[in-house]
């Protein structure tokens, strides 16, 4: 252990991280970093090591979503960092509390040409709450407590420090001491004449909807949400898909939102995910209320709606749902009844034709018949994990699959993370909760050699490949825009990634009828390792949830 004297602005770092409750790192390593994978021997906090920087990024964010601790990615300078900051962007459009860590050319060498050298700082700000760079070895305690804080507080999402290697080797004049407090969100309270004011509108209001943002989907979130739809008999829904009110999570979801005549936007930014408000996605004569952490986007909104934003009031998630459930009147009335059971019968509608799905081709599946096994696995265990990703694929799992943890590749839209994502879960679940990540072929391809690192830390996960052998959503975007003799780019080859997975340590089966399916995951969860199915499917759209 570094004598307390000549502790080092990495052994504060650590110290700090420790004491923010922090549980592990996900990380690369690097030149640039390497005081700080020293100063772990210390302070005994867990190192993932991965493959790729973005992979540590997208693990952080994953596992902040369902452990509720703040994600911490460490990865080093100059192109590691750039690496890193392409995941940046998912976990801030996901809401996600992640701080990354990247270590930085010396302070001493900057402007004189120093390796890998580069303004990090500047390339996170634009998809990040924050970045900067440690100044030095004393200050390096409070600059992680500053980043935890502002990644907690507010809107949620990702924080950037940069740490100059001789920020983390030169040695600290006096360990901060750091306290629990100093990691806390700051709250931004909902005042209750305002929240009485937007309750009583609602309360009022003939086909009142609540609609919450990506913070309050995760699990502890969606069940403030039950709750307080419980309480006030108002349909509350939490929307975190890139196709937005399209969301085949959701149901005919559109159809019905599209009836309301008062809306509550909750933590919910008003964009392309609702198409801006334009009628019929909210209906032109409807009223809005917002609550936002950001006073930027309730400025945003009063543009788009102009007169129809009738009360806004500024104030955190949590806070506001506190403060709107000390409001509530007991009782319902039973046009309230009818409405929210109109709602939920909406949502929760499915294409009768799906529970006879087949595919029209040999040797491949309905995506139905690869999805419909999985539920009983994930409703095996209180603690079971779905994650989705990929374009086409991934909505078709949101469509059929449900879990108590839910992680998706969010409102960013952009496909890759599933892999990462299920190593993150496999950390954050409970021993023995399955964890199963569907995914496309275009989506596995991103980031398959983590099924190594999850082979390495013992990481046991299903990942389930919905193989049609092309880049499904933009093959389908290209056969409706501009036709089939101009189909172009989006072939694939039919992989065996299940032998990929097998070479890297892990568990494969190739899958090609419906028949197979059940047998195969079920040998895939006993056999408690990283395991991937490779199932033949047939490329089919996403589905299109409109009730007749």
């Amino acid at each position: 252990m570094t004598p307390f004297h000549e502790r080092r602005g990495c052994d504060a770092l650590l110290h700090a991280i420790k004491t923010a409750g922090v549980s592990r790192i996900f990380t690369l390593s690097g030149n640039h970093i390497m005081p700080v994978f020293d100063a772990a021997f210390d302070a005994g906090i867990p190192l993932i090591h991965t493959r790729h920087e973005a992979a540590a990024v997208h693990m952080a964010d994953a596992f902040a979503r369902i452990s509720g601790e703040v994600g911490v990615a460490l990865v080093t300078g100059g192109p590691g960092h750039a690496n890193a900051v392409s995941a940046l962007y998912t976990a801030l459009m996901a809401e996600a509390p992640v701080v990354l860590l990247s270590g930085h050319a010396p302070h001493a060498q900057l402007g004189k040409g120093a390796f890998q050298e580069m303004r990090q700082a500047d390339m996170a700000e634009p998809v990040c709450k924050a970045a900067w760079t440690c100044a030095s070895a004393d200050a390096v305690a409070d600059d992680f407590a500053r980043a935890v804080r502002i990644a907690r507080s507010g809107r949620p999402g990702p924080v950037h420090l940069s740490l100059p290697t001789d920020v983390l080797e030169k040695a600290v004049g006096k360990m901060a001491s750091c306290v629990a407090q100093d990691f806390a969100a700051e709250a931004m309270p909902l005042d209750a004449a305002s929240a009485n004011t937007i309750m009583a509108a609602l309360k009022g209001a003939r086909r009142p909807v609540i609609l919450a943002g990506p913070s309050c989907l995760t699990r502890a979130g969606r069940a403030r949400l039950a709750a307080l739809q419980a309480a006030c008999a108002i349909p509350v829904v939490g929307m975190d898909s890139p196709r937005g009110i399209a969301d085949p999570r959701l149901g005919a979801f559109a159809q019905v939102l599209a009836k309301a005549d008062a809306v509550l936007l909750l933590g919910k930014r008003l964009d392309f995910t609702l198409k801006f408000g334009i009628a019929p996605s909210i209906a032109a004569d409807a009223v809005v209320f917002q609550i936002d952490a950001d006073a930027s986007e309730i400025e945003r909104s009063r543009t788009a709606l102009g007169s129809r934003l009738q009360v806004t009031a500024s104030a955190d998630v949590p806070s506001a749902l506190s403060a709107l459930m000390a409001q509530l009147p007991q009782g319902a009335s039973n046009n309230e009844v009818d409405w929210l059971s109109q709602f939920d019968e909406a949502v929760a509608w499915r294409p009768p034709t799906w529970q006879q799905a087949t595919s029209m081709q040999a040797d491949r599946l309905h995506p139905v018949q690869m999805l419909r096994p999985l539920q009983a696995a994930l409703d095996s265990h209180p603690d079971a994990v779905l994650v989705c990703d990929g374009g086409e694929i991934g909505q078709w799992a949101s469509a059929c699959l449900d879990a108590p943890h839910r992680v998706i590749n969010g409102v960013a839209g952009a496909i890759g993370s599933a892999l990462p994502y299920a190593l993150a879960a496999r950390c954050a679940a409970a021993p023995g909760a399955p964890v199963i990540a569907v995914m496309g072929d275009g989506t596995v391809g991103f980031h398959i050699a983590e099924f190594d690192t999850a082979v390495r830390y013992g990481l046991d996960f299903v990942a389930v490949v919905g193989n049609d052998a092309r880049w499904n959503a933009e093959y389908q975007i290209q056969l409706r825009d501009y036709g089939a003799a101009r189909l172009i780019g989006c072939e694939l080859q039919p992989s065996r990634y299940d032998a990929v997975a097998i070479a890297f340590g892990g568990h494969g089966e190739q899958v090609s009828s419906a028949g197979e399916m059940a047998p195969a995951v079920q040998r895939a969860l006993d056999s408690r390792l990283p395991a991937c199915l490779n199932v033949m499917i047939e490329g089919l759209p996403a589905p299109a949830m409109q009730r007749a």
